[in-house]
Order: structure tokens, then sequence, then C-alpha cells
């Protein structure tokens, strides 16, 4: 696309979660470069939001999932005189319905196999068809339309000095390497079991890595820190920091880690912006659709084992993205399989 024909506003509709608007930021920085004048609007949930306040040249509206049809109508009029292009990226129910209320000449969605819940009625164009691709590159694919091509993966994630400050304050520079247990996904089912963990981070602590709990401020967060600390043999010198960051402090923690531990969540994709390698935890989820998109040498894959168990079939013979998560997928993930990730992380990095 020209430059005489480039859109002059769009709004991107991207509610949740934290990985996924994670995803969403090469995709921004490819339209900024691309037309720097470029007016941008962000209709985006409200934890999400306060994870990427601050991101330069944008405006967010915020609609709080809660808000039902009245939140809708606040979004229809913060939107004003509407958009010359609307990029609905998310395809559940709620998410269509909302993108009614958002007006836009040229409304692109998701090709065919990706649509659900109606998605189609609520746009005229769609990104190109491209099966057995990473959830990010999908994203990407929403620059095509508009005759650009996401060449460049650049996050750059708005953390602010502050939240470096506190993150740095959390332990001290002394050369220890740091194993970072991040263990709770928002979808329980993903989540490993906290013995395994601590069995892991024991391993760690054995080689003389310092151990760091991370997580959110909900019951189930706290309980499960408290079941790996109560398990370990090393519990002593583990840095237990559940529900005492912020969202905006979360990138800048991750960032301090050489190794994050995880389950599929948003913590996952946040330290890979930032930098961090990552040893995923997947067995409901396909790590090549939705594990770290920057590296993956360091994840546990038993996706294909649970679809054999649980569907029946092979993984190639799924849907592309088919979540399997049922009671006891993750027990698929051993201990030992855990421990030789870490332990090729560590060949790698020497």
């Amino acid at each position: 696309m020209t430059e005489a024909n480039a859109p002059r506003s769009i709004c991107l509709l991207r509610l949740s979660a934290l990985g996924d608007v994670t995803h969403v930021l090469p995709l921004l920085h490819t339209l900024r470069q691309a037309w720097p004048g470029l007016a941008i609007t962000w209709v985006i949930g409200k934890g999400e939001h306060r994870l990427l306040d601050g991101l330069p040249g944008v405006r967010f509206i915020e609609y709080d999932k809660k808000s039902g049809l009245k939140g809708m109508r606040e979004v229809r009029r913060q939107c004003g005189s509407g958009f010359d292009v609307l990029l609905q990226m998310q395809v559940s129910a709620r998410a269509n319905l909302l993108s009614a209320f958002i007006p836009a000449r040229r409304r692109i969605g998701y090709d065919k196999s990706r649509s659900k819940d109606g998605h189609g009625l609520f746009i005229n164009e769609r990104i190109p068809d491209r099966p057995g691709i990473h959830v990010l590159d999908a994203i990407g694919s929403f620059a095509e339309p508009l005759g650009l091509q996401r060449d460049v993966v650049a996050w750059n994630m708005p953390v602010p000095d502050e939240a470096h400050t506190w993150a740095r304050a959390q332990w001290a520079d002394d050369g220890r390497t740091t194993l970072m247990i991040s263990p709770c996904s928002s979808h329980a089912l993903r989540n490993w079991r906290p013995e395994r963990h601590a069995a892991l981070a024991d391993h760690a602590a054995a080689q003389g890595w310092r151990i760091v709990l991370c997580g959110g401020r909900s019951e189930l967060e706290r309980n499960t820190g408290d079941a790996i600390l109560a398990a370990m043999q090393a519990r002593e010198g583990v840095l237990d920091l559940i529900g005492k960051d912020t969202l905006k402090q979360l990138p800048a923690l991750l960032a301090r880690a050489d190794l994050l531990v995880t389950p599929d969540s948003g913590p996952m994709h946040i330290a890979n912006a930032m930098g961090t390698k990552v040893l995923g935890l997947h067995a409901a989820s396909n790590p090549n659709r939705s594990g770290p998109y920057s590296d993956r040498r360091y994840c546990v894959d038993r996706y294909d084992d649970a679809a054999r168990k649980y569907r029946g079939k092979p993984a190639s013979e799924l849907k592309w993205g088919s979540k399997i998560e049922a009671e006891g997928v993750m027990d698929l993930v051993t201990v030992d399989d855990a421990i030789a990730a870490f332990e090729r992380y560590r060949a790698a990095a020497g």
C-alpha cells in the first residue's frame, strides 16, 4: 500500500489475555514503522491495559468484560467518528459482539479455519489462511491485507525505570544464575504439580542456582507457592515473590531471571518478550503454536503423548490449536523431562 493510500486511523481489538496482547506488539511495531503518523487505538481488557499502559503512540480504550452491553456502548462512544480499519484479533463471542460497536470501513478478521462464534459476520476481510503457525505469526498476518509484511519481531514492552529499579532491589547482582518459577496459568489444568516444581528447584539449587518464585495474588497462586516450598529440600534459600509485584513490575522481574519455568501462561510470553529463556511445560497445549516464540529449545513437549492418550490420535491429526485440558494431562510431563530441559539450557549457556 502506498503512503497516499495508507489508512489514517486503525483500531486494534484484542482484549485478552496477557500472553496474547504481548503477541500483538510486533504487529504494532510494524504499523508504526510503516506509517509513523498513523492514529492507533487499542480496545483492550483491564489487566492487559495495566501491563501495556505507556505504549507510545497508542490510545487505549478499556473494556471491562463484566460491564456487558453497557460497557460496549461506552466503547462505541469513545470511538467517536470511527476508523479507517478495524483489526478484529479475537474470535470469542463477546469480542465479536463488541466489534459491532466499533465503526470502521474495513473490518479485517481471521481466516475461516480460525474463526468461531460467528466471527465471519462481523468482518469483511480476512487474513491469509496459513495452518500450523504460531499465534504470534497469525497475529502478524493482520499486516498483510494492509499491504505490509511483519518481517521484524520487536516487542518494545513499556517497562518504566522504576519497575526495573524495584526488580534490581529484590536480590543482589552476585553472579549467581537464577531459576524463576511462575507455576500457575490462568487455566488450572495446564499447571504442573507443586512437588514436581519442587524437585526441579532442588536440582537447580544443588547446582548453585538461586530459586525465585513469582506469581499473582490469587489464592491458587499463593497455595501453589506454599506447596512448592513445603516440598522442597532447599527451601531456606528460596526468594518468594508471589503476590509482591505489579503487572508493570512483572516484565522487569522476569527480565532478571536466567531461565523461567512455567506452563503455557502469560509470564511465558512476557519473559520471552523481555529476552529471558523459558523452560515451558507443555502437554495441554502445543508449544509450536503457543510456546515461547523466540526459542523453544528448552520446552518439554508432551503434547503428542496427550493427544494419543486423551484424544486417541496423534497431535498431527488434531485441529491446529486444539487444547487438551484434561484432568491429569500435565502428569505426562515428568521431573526427568524438566531436569533434562534444564540441563540443555546449562549446556547451551556454558
